[in-house]
């Protein structure tokens, strides 16, 4: 019961955050997992085969970067390889959600343009960034976690072809709920749009400008420190 007391203000958090996802119906049944780094090496983790409505303090798992339990009865959730590559590919990040908003997953089964990479709405923009699609692999599986090596380091959210939604944030567990958030009411936005008409999206000159929105809020560039110098070079790489 160490890390329960020592983190009692990020378990409630953590508690909250599930119970949001399955209100929002983000999650249903058993589906959705979620992760919040406290330490270095030290990862609080929902476990397996729980609705997320039913998590309590007593059910969360505390893990180590190399996925053993370090305090908790129950087993940690089956995706667990997905998230030991996140935090080891990216150090910067402190929380992790995947989850299956039923209009940003209308993108991860539609053929065609990928909306979500493209530039429409600021605040989505800055915030959020453009989000990829990561090829389908079954869940539960190393070969899953794996498929999102070519992407992990430019980006911080993610589309699983047939599957859902992951998100990465450099804060606490509660920033990452905010950023499904915006992103889901965006993808409404834009599958109504779509539905009566074509989509207007930013220019390259409108998103040279929310680089001073983002540095005024004192946001970091989407994707792994070092990796994005711009806006401009997430929503308009060079050819």
């Amino acid at each position: 019961m160490e890390y329960i007391k020592k983190y009692e203000n990020e378990v409630h958090d953590f508690i909250m955050v599930c119970k949001r996802l399955a209100d929002r119906m983000y999650v249903t049944s058993q589906g959705g997992n979620l992760s919040y780094k406290l330490e270095e090496d030290l990862i609080l983790i929902t476990p397996t085969c729980l609705c997320k409505s039913d998590i309590t303090e007593m059910d969360v798992v505390f893990i180590d970067l190399k996925g053993k339990t370090v305090e908790g009865t129950r087993k940690p959730t089956g995706e667990m390889p997905m998230y030991l590559n996140f935090y080891h590919d990216r150090p910067d990040i402190k929380s992790v959600i995947h989850c299956h908003p039923p209009y940003i997953n209308t993108f991860t089964i539609l053929k065609g343009t990928n909306w979500l990479m493209k530039p429409v709405f600021p605040e989505t923009a800055v915030e959020v960034g453009p989000v990829p699609l990561v090829p389908y692999g079954e869940p539960l599986t190393q070969a899953l976690a794996d498929n999102f090596a070519p992407f992990i380091k430019k980006y911080n959210a993610f589309l699983m072809e047939n599957h859902g939604l992951t998100i990465l944030s450099t804060a606490d567990i509660g920033r990452a709920m905010q950023l499904i958030d915006i992103l889901e009411v965006s993808a409404i936005s834009i599958l109504q749009a779509l539905a009566v008409g074509k989509i207007k999206e930013l220019t390259r000159e409108d998103i040279k400008n929310l680089d001073n929105t983002r540095k005024s809020r004192n946001l970091p560039v989407i994707g792994c420190p070092g990796v994005n110098t711009s806006m401009v070079d997430l929503y308009f790489p060079e050819k």
